[in-house]
């Protein structure tokens, strides 16, 4: 996700992400002095070690770039990095859309403080919009500056850390003003084969896969539940109408989410605190960014013949197309098996 997408038609929004990213900037420290340091943990030392060799993977083995990006660290004071304001109006599944120059139009925008985020909120649910805050562990800012390896970032496994570094440096490689669910579907791509190939390289087996087929299952029930609340909003209905089908949806998706829990999942609870929470529109607008077209660049990968420099150009040649375009050419690639290709 790209910080340089949090926009924002005020000076005090700009002014906040140019300090929070001056503050990184300058807290900063080369990997090879933390991890040689006396006084780092030795646990943050192995991982910070493990990750500077996943770096140097990523531009020898995948051909990503091979600039400063990730060979720093920076330890903040915070769980996150930037805390993501995501809006919709009441009765809609649309994001309201925050756009500017650098990178178009994008579901979010992004501040450096949870207070910050907060107050921006507020002033939207005074408006009428449904609002949900999520905290962002990492992002990219495309290139602009070398970003580092953040100590939110370690929350993470180390599966999850090298691979959100292949991530990020892909969308350094390949970005497309405007168009969220192309770009996170490709990094997500990148980001899934590169670590089963760095995993391979280290002699380790293929990740488990039933984290991740939880994860997608998951996610289909909330893009079933998304096009469910869609089909209530298009209805024309008067607004109590709209409200009290809102309402149904909501209550129907909880049952369906235990019943699909309890039948595929049994003894696994690790969405119910999500689905317990209060959900709006706004809560929903993450599901899909990222994993919507990666059976397409999963073909196209093949297409190339597994060279990443061919992959990477292919996808170029996907970015400079009109969007109906290469929307139409990823549901061909697809073959079926994208959900929400629609």
């Amino acid at each position: 996700m790209s910080l340089l997408s949090c926009g924002c038609n005020s000076l005090r929004y700009y002014a906040q992400a140019a300090h929070g990213q001056g503050s990184l900037v300058f807290h900063r420290r080369a990997l090879d002095k933390v991890i040689a340091d006396p006084a780092t943990p030795a646990l943050l030392a192995t991982r910070l070690r493990l990750a500077q060799q996943a770096r140097a993977f990523a531009s020898e083995q995948l051909a990503l770039p091979g600039n400063r990006s990730y060979a720093t660290y920076v330890s903040l004071d915070r769980p996150y990095v930037v805390w993501n304001v995501f809006a919709t109006p009441p009765y809609s599944v649309q994001a309201v859309p925050q756009c500017f120059p650098i990178a178009g139009c994008v579901a979010y925008r992004g501040w450096f403080s949870e207070a910050a985020a907060q107050k921006d909120a507020a002033r939207l649910r005074a408006r009428g919009d449904d609002v949900w805050v999520g905290g962002v562990p990492a992002y990219s800012t495309l290139g602009w500056f070398d970003d580092p390896i953040l100590s939110s970032m370690l929350r993470w496994d180390d599966d999850e850390l090298d691979g959100t570094i292949f991530h990020e440096l892909a969308h350094q490689l390949v970005y497309v003003k405007g168009d969220t669910t192309f770009n996170e579907s490709f990094a997500s791509f990148v980001q899934q084969e590169g670590l089963r190939q760095w995993r391979r390289s280290r002699g380790l087996p293929a990740a488990d896969g039933g984290r991740q087929a939880m994860d997608d299952g998951f996610t289909r029930l909330v893009l079933d539940l998304r096009n469910r609340l869609k089909n209530v909003y298009a209805s024309g209905a008067d607004q109590v109408t709209m409200e009290a089908g809102k309402r149904r949806e909501l209550a129907a998706f909880r049952v369906r989410y235990a019943q699909w829990r309890d039948s595929q999942w049994p003894g696994e609870h690790r969405y119910d605190a999500w689905v317990a929470a209060p959900i709006n529109n706004a809560r929903l607008l993450p599901f899909g960014l990222y994993g919507q077209w990666m059976p397409a660049f999963a073909a196209l990968f093949a297409r190339s013949e597994r060279s990443w420099p061919a992959f990477y150009a292919d996808v170029r040649q996907l970015a400079h197309k009109p969007k109906s375009e290469r929307d139409e050419t990823l549901r061909h690639l697809c073959n079926g098996a994208c959900s929400g290709a629609d």
